[in-house]
């Protein structure tokens, strides 16, 4: 018999990124948490930013989804600390990037407390080309279509792609 949270977790799991859809939100490492108690679940979620302008499509999605699944009270809680990080993309949310021409973010160091210090150029010298595999390009713009992507370009093999900032 599998347990209401098993269900919750595996319904959850489905639920897209509205702005990255290729990735679940599992897949993004948003999900922090799942309760349940009966037929009531408490979700919870850590968007990737506080800003995050598709936070209440992730709210609305996790409830439809939930409550098309059997599930008669539904809560989605957002929590922002700690803050989310690339770190939490899993393996296969990278790899679905990647395949999709967005370059994964690199790793990041562990957070301590206190300040976020605030970067203007791009930590990493290295970002390959999600087409070619080239470790040569370039930054077009810190600023992508979404708030987590810079815009860069492979001088081999000419393609622009989105490169997701290392949060």
């Amino acid at each position: 018999m599998v347990t209401g949270v098993v269900r919750a977790r595996a319904v959850a799991a489905t639920v897209v990124d509205p702005e990255l859809p290729m990735l679940t939100l599992a897949d993004l490492g948003v999900i922090r948490g799942i309760d349940v108690d009966g037929d009531a679940v408490k979700v919870t979620i850590t968007p990737t930013y506080s800003g995050c302008p598709a936070l209440d499509a992730m709210r609305d999605d996790l409830h439809a989804a939930l409550t098309k699944a059997g599930f008669t009270h539904v809560e989605v809680r957002t929590v922002l600390s700690p803050p989310w990080s690339t770190d939490w993309i899993s393996d296969e949310g990278r790899r679905k990037l990647a395949e999709h021409g967005i370059a994964p973010p690199g790793r990041v160091e562990p957070r301590t407390s206190g300040p976020v210090p605030l970067t203007l150029v791009s930590p990493f010298d290295v970002v390959r080309c999600p087409r070619c595999g080239s470790p040569t390009t370039e930054e077009i713009s810190r600023f992508g279509p979404t708030a987590c992507t810079a815009l860069r370009r492979c001088p081999v093999c000419r393609e622009p792609f989105e490169h997701m900032k290392e949060i």
